[in-house]
């Protein structure tokens, strides 16, 4: 017996929605629609508290700190009211003898340690990718300073620069036969200044050590055994394919360290609170005596944003400059 085939009645077909294949595609759009929807809502659902953190930490303050240095806000005379004084906060900075004086200082100290760590960060990567034996061990043992806080190695250090108990200035005395205690790191206008380049270059000399390193380890083996090949000398080698080809990791090295060190402020305050005098008086320590010894809110904040403004500017130049070197 034939099977009889069962044709459907077409409100059925129109409810099931067979024979038009319009409406099936416009329910998969809706459906589709549907569910972008949901994931859409589903992203800004994870990203919205992220946002809302970034205003809050970042964005805000930066708006309300712009918004103050236009203001004559002296929180230790809260009670006189809030006037607006334009840009006399950025006229009086401007053309204050002292405050050029603390970024002459601060500068200073920026050239120092960033030359010395790179020099002292580039000689350890050589030496560590040489891969002797115990390198690993010594590895550790070398990052070990940075990997403590700059509170815990400025008072570190401040013991160790004590003239009667510190271990420093009788250390200095072996070689030299000066007496120890007859000078004090912290407390001399002449050697101040390379105490805290000392301190700060043997905190993060390793950081350099590793940023040099990584560059180390991603020049091919294959360039050096053509230079072998070459009859090159290690001394060649190093001038004509080390040096080049790490340049940018050096560059790369000596702007994250120059932004650190040009808003360096807790070691310095524990090593020597800007003193002896203000021989070492950066303009952050500068920045914080006006913002919460002074109370001059306004006056600071507009310094805060010349900061953020140099600091800014010259991070952007040089990192023009970086790439070109990359594209050679």
């Amino acid at each position: 017996m034939d099977k009889m085939t069962t044709i459907p009645h077409p409100d059925q077909a129109r409810i099931a929605g067979i024979g038009e294949p319009g409406k099936v595609r416009s329910r998969t759009r809706a459906a589709k629609r549907v569910r972008g929807l949901s994931d859409r809502m589903m992203a800004w659902l994870f990203i919205a508290p992220t946002i809302a953190l970034l205003l809050a930490i970042n964005i805000f303050p930066l708006v309300w700190m712009i918004r103050l240095s236009f203001t004559s806000l002296n929180l230790s005379m809260s009670y006189l009211p809030l006037r607006f004084v334009g840009l006399d906060n950025f006229s009086d900075i401007l053309s204050d003898e002292d405050i050029w004086i603390r970024l002459q200082t601060t500068a200073q100290f920026v050239i120092a340690s960033v030359a010395l760590q790179v020099v002292v960060g580039f000689g350890l990567a050589l030496l560590i990718n040489r891969r002797f034996r115990g390198h690993s061990f010594w590895t550790t043992i070398i990052l070990l300073p940075m990997m403590l806080s700059p509170a815990v190695v400025g008072n570190f250090w401040t013991l160790l620069f004590q003239p009667q108990i510190g271990p420093f200035n009788y250390l200095v005395s072996l070689f030299t036969g000066v007496p120890p205690s007859s000078f004090s790191m912290t407390g001399e206008v002449a050697l101040a200044p390379w105490t805290i380049v000392l301190v700060d270059t043997w905190m993060w000399a390793p950081y350099v050590m590793l940023i040099c390193l990584a560059g180390l380890r991603s020049i091919p083996d294959y360039i050096y055994e053509a230079a072998e090949v070459d009859r090159a000398s290690s001394w060649r080698q190093f001038w004509s394919i080390t040096l080049p080809m790490t340049v940018p990791f050096l560059m790369l090295a000596v702007l994250f360290r120059a932004i650190e060190n040009f808003k360096m402020f807790d070691m310095v305050n524990l090593l020597t609170s800007g003193g002896p005098g203000s021989t070492t008086e950066l303009v952050s320590i500068t920045l914080k005596r006006a913002a919460f010894e002074k109370w001059r809110t306004g006056y600071s904040s507009a310094l805060a944003i010349i900061l953020f403004v140099t600091v800014f500017g010259a991070a952007n130049i040089y990192v023009k400059a970086l790439n070109r070197v990359k594209q050679r």
